[in-house]
């Protein structure tokens, strides 16, 4: 069995892709009935398909038979027999992956999916495989499910999963990279990637490099082997020069690690979080009678730089943390960074002053006892701050009440809700800090 579309590969029925390096993205499988166990024709006619699939198409020949081998003894031991098709998926799975350490090589139960996939020609366009991906395309906003300004202006955007719907996934990146283009530095947040299209991965890298850049030469079996480029027009213009931060962690696989490698290979960047899963082959899903889906690594890329790709071992983050923290830790290297950039203004560097201490009270959180919280209470001129439920609150003529996070032992506060105003409480006086303002004001305790 064999794809139409070499290059065109389903994943997890998610996404409509174009060529690359794929693999299952990490979002909830669609709900399906439930169904019993398959029948022992269904079995044997499941089975038969997937070994013949990896004996013709799998792309390392020497593994073949070693992963044929772990299926024939699954079959023999008795351990498909009486499978829902769920437990066969990932009974199938464990055994594929540990025949052939391939991250790329596993089964999915999908009736929808397959369904989709054995429409005929005469079936409605809103029925078509490629409408099914197109809807959960749409339904995830082609994977772009954030973006976010930071204090100092640094600007990020999440990527979910590398999705691309060919004439649409392309205009939802131009708003976006319009959105990051204003920003002074940039993060984009890759943790729990599982991978996607290389379409994606070039268009958003194409952004980041010259025109016309060679990035990875895909290499699959006697095919001729074919490359691909940065592309010559992107509608939001190139951001080179700022500075850039990938979130990483060992969710991100294959199209992820794709883009990650690209950041890294090409120094484009700054890694940051933990290291990656390690798949990098190029993989086609294929329909499986009677409910399932067949990922099977067909090829392998060679990026432009490294001669080599990350099968197996990942890819680094060169500011190795925990990934919960991975955010934090690269919006404060970015405003660090940006303090000392030549030519900043005051203002700005009063923004990126005010972001730090912000994201040093996040990382170094700070507990005063409810005697202190006590002795802070009071009449600040028209300002009262009242103690209730074991906080401070900020009360001023005609505005809501705003709770006081502390954020220093010396008696600063944050206003939970804003990052534009922030309170210090020295003891005989309440002073007011606006980010926009170069001096607080200040009311005497009455």
């Amino acid at each position: 069995m064999k794809t139409s579309r070499p290059w065109l590969a389903v994943l997890a029925s998610l996404l409509l892709l174009g060529g690359g390096a794929h693999a299952q993205p990490r979002v909830a499988p669609p709900v399906t009935p439930a169904r019993g166990p398959l029948t022992p024709a269904e079995l044997a006619t499941t089975l038969d398909t997937i070994e013949s699939v990896i004996q013709r198409s799998y792309v390392f020949p020497e593994k073949r038979a070693v992963i044929l081998e772990r299926l024939a003894r699954g079959r023999k031991s008795g351990r498909y027999a009486g499978n829902t098709p769920g437990q066969l998926a990932e009974h199938v799975t464990e055994d594929l992956k540990a025949a052939s350490g391939d991250g790329h090589l596993y089964l999915i139960h999908d009736p929808a999916w397959f369904a989709a996939q054995q429409a005929g020609p005469k079936v409605s366009a809103s029925d078509s495989a490629e409408a099914f991906h197109r809807k959960q395309a749409l339904r995830q906003h082609h994977g772009l499910t954030e973006l976010k300004v930071h204090p100092g202006n640094v600007r990020s955007m999440k990527v979910t999963g590398f999705m691309w719907v060919r004439d649409e996934t392309g205009g939802v990146y131009d708003d976006a990279m319009r959105f990051l283009r204003d920003g002074d530095a940039l993060i984009i947040d890759l943790r729990g990637n599982g991978g996607g299209s290389h379409a994606a991965v070039q268009y958003l890298v194409s952004h980041f490099l010259a025109p016309d850049t060679l990035l990875m030469t895909f290499q699959s079996g006697t095919q001729p082997p074919v490359q691909s480029r940065t592309l010559e027009h992107v509608p939001a213009g190139r951001l080179m020069g700022k500075p850039l931060y990938v979130l990483i962690d060992g969710r991100v696989g294959s199209a992820g690690e794709d883009f990650a490698y690209d950041v890294q290979q090409f120094k484009l960047g700054t890694l940051v979080g933990t290291r990656t899963a390690g798949a990098a082959n190029n993989n086609a899903m294929l329909p499986v009678a009677p409910c399932f889906q067949l990922s099977v690594s067909e090829g392998r890329p060679v990026h432009a730089v490294s001669q080599s790709n990350w099968e197996g071992t990942g890819v680094a983050p060169d500011r190795e943390v925990p990934a919960t923290e991975a955010l934090e830790v690269a919006l404060s290297m970015a405003v660090e960074r940006l303090a000392q950039r030549p030519g900043a203004t005051a203002q700005e560097l009063a923004e990126y002053a005010w972001a730090r201490a912000g994201l040093e009270a996040k990382r170094r959180p700070v507990s005063l006892s409810s005697a202190r919280l006590k002795s802070l209470a009071g009449r600040y001129g028209e300002i009262d701050v009242s103690l209730r439920d074991g906080s401070l609150w900020l009360v001023r003529p005609g505005r809501p009440p705003g709770r006081l996070m502390p954020m220093t032992e010396d008696g600063l506060f944050a206003v939970e809700g804003t990052d534009s105003l922030r309170v210090r409480l020295p003891g005989k006086a309440l002073e007011l800090f606006w980010v926009t303002e170069p001096a607080p004001r200040v009311f005497s305790r009455g």
